[in-house]
């Protein structure tokens, strides 16, 4: 049986993929993981790559979703990205990290959250 955190976290996963399919992307990975870490989903429409950082919490009791995505972490996004754009042997594309921020049943996208 899976911990709680991670039913939510896998829950929060599935809405933004379907989010992202809905509005014409193409999930290209789920849970990409290298020796760096982690990225929650990669989407693309046409040239453009997106990594998504997902963050899902049942209630904003302790702030809201998107604030867990600090500047270390958006740092280590980053060098992700980097590791996944090598690892896909992908180039020549235009690169954009989103946010997703769901609370409870509220869905937020951010595009380009940083």
């Amino acid at each position: 049986m899976r911990a709680p955190h991670l039913a939510t976290g896998d829950w929060g996963e599935d809405l933004a993929a379907t989010w992202y399919r809905e509005h014409g992307y193409e999930v290209l990975d789920r849970n990409w993981r290298c020796a760096a870490g982690e990225i929650d989903l990669v989407a693309a429409r046409d040239q453009l790559i997106v990594i998504v950082e997902v963050k899902t919490r049942r209630t904003d009791k302790y702030g809201p979703a998107a604030s867990a995505v600090h500047p270390a972490k958006q740092r280590r996004l980053r060098g992700l990205a980097v590791e996944w754009l090598r690892a896909r042997e992908v180039r020549g594309v235009h690169l954009r990290f989103d946010v997703v921020a769901i609370t409870g049943p509220d869905v937020r996208v951010i595009p380009g959250a940083f």
